[in-house]
């Protein structure tokens, strides 16, 4: 009950947003070096002086926390206390940020120049700022940034220090610690670096809590971290990963502080700088390691045009008010605050509902520029049948996203279109700018699915598939942006469309048994399938794709159009879900490990796509196949058996077709078949 109830609070401020401002405009007129070397006097919490690095790193490591934990290693391991003493300290050294403001105005100098030649602009909403000054001042505060580009971290610190605001710390990957100079400089500018992977070292996550719980008890600084744990390669919102979240929540569990301030922030690119590095990426082609050289060879994006950014700052959501009628916090008070222990199951649902409720936040403050309408429906124009034209006219593009302007608009997004300029001239200029993912010829656009030979020799038939993916997935990166927007209704819609009848308890059965399929793909949180059923319900019905009485829910002749395209949005993941079934319950040994899964289900949906059997190259998408097998893992079609030396995967064939028959709307989802999900 408790991520219901969090879950259907709806931000009473998101009906009317902030209005925005170029941040780049006054830059673009006024010399670099002397906004870099400007007055920086920001207010702390409590008007508290800055803290120096040195202070902070005696204070965790003196924290009576980490003593207990250095004693029970100690006792543990057999070794002694001082040796532990000093390994902890090695770690912080390790872990620390080294905040200079030499530095930060170095970054400064050097950003505004490149932000200057790389977009055009850099539009901030003013008045989230002055709310999250105040914050600052009242309380601690945690900045919660979404994760789409290497970009955000920097462009954060970069708005802060504009404005005069507190520069947050921030955590970042080890990985960055492997790129010389940028990686201290990084590090003097605010980062600090932990590993991507705890395991159970208890003394490395005594040292990393404590040292982020001790900058929050004295209001340091504003810490900042990714809710995602990673960037998202494909532009939509990630699962939240609570374990930090734990922790920055802990302080006023545990009545350390009055309040801390959680402040959810959307950061919107019009064009992201990795876009075919993301395609790439999920077609297997291994990330590029982290290093200063990679960063001097990327210099080349300079020369392009990225468009523009928005960043909006939500407003901040008080952990105080959340947990009242929550959590009990009087289960803090039955031992000593210093030891350690795992968060109760009333406590972790509250942390896990209070994540989804600020990615929701993050999504629905998301900017979502006219290219987003552009790349879906060019998307579905892509998969027409055989024998269709290529693509579409210029004018059926224009007209089709003045409709779908207005869709959008009606169910709350927050778009950014020029209404002040005819919608043929926002097209054109929008293809313009992705010109690399489009081609406009004799009045026709369609996908540019053409890449630059590779080698000598012809393509063979697998590269020129894997080719065109790139293209694909790289345009799907911008249609995943709206897919928050369209999830619910489209989720209605299909439920509609493959239910037995019209029954709305039948398509409410249908609609859970989609939703509860891909809630590993799109932010659905645990317990909410009501509210979000009665959210799509009224959004169709008002839109006047669906009529409802207290029993039926019924589709109009006039919404057959909006209620084709939302099934169409969420077809590609369907069918995607469908190849994993099918591979699992015909290709699948018993020796098949995880490691093996992806490479494996890849080979094996390229057969499919040469054959001819396949329509969605999103299905080679290896985020997508990840989580069709963690959503199939948690269904129970697919557990994991240790055999001692490695982990392999046991599939469960009957249930396995009968997902896959009931994903293709062959075999209504019945009862039955949930009851066993």
């Amino acid at each position: 009950m408790t991520s219901i109830s969090l879950y259907s609070q709806r931000d009473p401020m998101l009906k009317k947003r902030d209005d925005f401002e170029d941040m780049l405009e006054e830059r673009r007129s006024s010399s670099d070096l002397k906004y870099a070397f400007k007055c920086y006097t920001p207010v702390l919490y409590k008007g508290l002086p800055p803290c120096k690095t040195t202070v902070l790193k005696s204070m965790v490591l003196q924290s009576d926390q980490l003593r207990y934990v250095i004693n029970q290693v100690s006792k543990e391991t057999g070794e002694s206390a001082g040796a532990i003493q000093e390994e902890a300290s090695a770690i912080l050294e390790e872990m620390a940020h080294r905040l200079q403001l030499s530095t930060v105005r170095f970054f400064a100098f050097a950003l505004t120049k490149a932000f200057k030649t790389l977009f055009r602009s850099i539009h901030v909403n003013e008045e989230g700022l002055q709310r999250l000054q105040q914050a600052i001042q009242d309380h601690p505060v945690v900045l919660l940034p979404s994760h789409r580009s290497y970009m955000d971290f920097l462009l954060m610190s970069y708005i802060l220090y504009t404005y005069d605001l507190a520069l947050p710390v921030i955590a970042a990957g080890m990985d960055f610690m492997g790129m010389k100079f940028v990686g201290e400089m990084l590090r003097m500018s605010g980062a600090f670096f932990i590993r991507r992977s705890f395991g159970g070292d208890k003394l490395y996550w005594a040292v990393f809590s404590e040292y982020v719980k001790t900058m929050l008890r004295n209001g340091m600084a504003p810490v900042e971290f990714f809710l995602e744990g990673t960037r998202s390669r494909t532009c939509k919102s990630l699962t939240p990963k609570i374990g930090l979240l734990n922790i920055v929540m802990e302080p006023f569990l545990k009545g350390e502080v009055f309040d801390v301030s959680l402040v959810p922030v959307s950061i919107s690119y019009e064009r992201i700088l990795e876009e075919s590095l993301y395609a790439r990426e999920l077609l297997g082609v291994p990330k590029p390691k982290e290093s200063t050289s990679g960063l001097f060879k990327a210099r080349k994006v300079l020369s392009e045009d990225y468009g523009s950014i928005h960043v909006y700052f939500g407003h901040a959501v008080s952990v105080r008010t959340l947990s009242e009628g929550r959590v009990d916090r009087r289960q803090f008070n039955l031992q000593p605050r210093f030891i350690p222990k795992k968060p109760s199951e009333d406590t972790q649902g509250f942390v896990s509902a209070v994540a989804y409720r600020l990615v929701r936040s993050q999504e629905e403050n998301m900017v979502l520029m006219p290219w987003v309408l552009l790349a879906s429906l060019l998307l579905q124009a892509h998969y027409r049948g055989p024998g269709s034209p290529q693509g579409m006219t210029l004018e059926e593009l224009t007209q089709r996203a003045v409709w779908l302007r207005g869709l959008v608009r009606g169910l709350g997004a927050f778009l950014h279109w020029p209404d002040d300029k005819p919608p043929s001239e926002v097209v054109s200029a929008s293809l313009s700018l992705h010109q690399g993912l489009v081609r406009v010829s004799e009045g026709r656009v369609w996908l540019l699915l053409e890449e630059p030979a590779g080698g000598p020799g012809p393509a063979s038939p697998e590269e020129r598939l894997l080719g065109a993916a790139v293209a694909v997935l790289s345009c799907t990166s911008y249609r995943n942006q709206v897919l928050h927007v369209f999830l619910r209704p489209a989720l209605l819609a299909t439920a509609v469309h493959t239910a037995s009848s019209g029954k709305k308890e039948e398509v409410f059965d249908t609609f859970s048994f989609l939703r509860n399929v891909l809630a590993n793909e799109f932010i659905l949180c645990p317990g909410a399938a009501v509210q979000d059923f009665e959210e799509a319900c009224q959004q169709l019905v008002q839109s006047g794709a669906l009529q409802a009485s207290q029993q039926q829910l019924t589709a109009t002749d006039r919404g057959e159009p909006t209620l084709a395209f939302l099934r169409a949005m969420l077809e590609p993941f369907l069918q995607g879900y469908q190849v994993v079934c099918r591979f699992l319950c015909e290709e699948a040994s018993e020796s098949l490990t995880e490691k093996l899964f992806v490479p494996a289900v890849r080979n094996f949906t390229v057969k499919l796509l040469l054959a001819g059997n396949l329509r969605y190259c999103e299905a080679l998408s290896s985020d997508l196949q990840k989580n069709a097998l963690a959503a199939l893992l948690r269904l129970g079609a697919v557990s994991r058996v240790n055999g001692g030396e490695q982990v392999t995967l046991k599939v469960d064939r009957m249930l396995l077709n009968t997902l896959e028959d009931t994903l293709g709307g062959r075999v209504p989802s019945q009862r039955a078949v949930l009851a066993r999900l």
